[in-house]
């Protein structure tokens, strides 16, 4: 189910990039690359990112965000090479981190994965007590028609006999 779950995530992303690179960050994701992707994390992150976002970053990254480290910031341009290379359809990341940050960057509202995970599980459940309701509706159903052609037969009976006597 994760492995499903996480190709779902991946889907998803996907999509609102596609519909982001045409937005309010044109200039930085229509033709993606490292730089681009880079810059637009630090603009992304300048303007109070949350508590998960920073540890995505921190995690993918390997520095905490500081709005003095820039510098330090900017050597780390080869760490967004799978996030453009994901976005341009060319391969396919494992790094969940790297995923997270490419949500972090289209703005993808279920982020960390661990978010849309929960959300999938919890989409889940209600399917399913959605189909064992269904199904017992349709029990019940195919209960009261196997009594109900009994009944009908009957009243069809009755019919034919009244409508029998009737005439002879």
């Amino acid at each position: 189910m994760q492995n499903n779950t996480l190709e779902k995530y991946k889907t998803a992303i996907r999509k609102k990039y596609e519909t982001e690179k045409e937005g309010k960050y044109f200039d930085y994701l229509y033709k993606p690359s490292r730089g681009k992707l880079r810059d637009l994390c630090w603009l992304i992150f300048e303007n109070n990112p949350t508590k998960e976002d920073l540890n995505v970053f921190s995690n993918l990254l390997g520095l905490d965000f500081d709005h003095n480290k820039k510098n330090k910031f900017k050597e780390k341009k080869d760490k967004f090479r799978p996030i453009e290379t994901f976005f341009k359809g060319e391969t396919d990341p494992s790094n969940i981190d790297a995923i997270n940050m490419a949500a972090i960057l289209v703005d993808f509202e279920l982020r960390p994965f661990k978010k849309f995970y929960e959300n999938a599980k919890t989409e889940d459940t209600k399917k399913i007590k959605t189909i064992d309701k269904v199904k017992a509706v349709i029990e019940k159903k195919s209960a009261d028609k196997k009594e109900k052609p009994e009944k009908k037969s009957k009243k069809k009976r009755n019919f034919f006999r009244d409508f029998k006597s009737m005439f002879f």
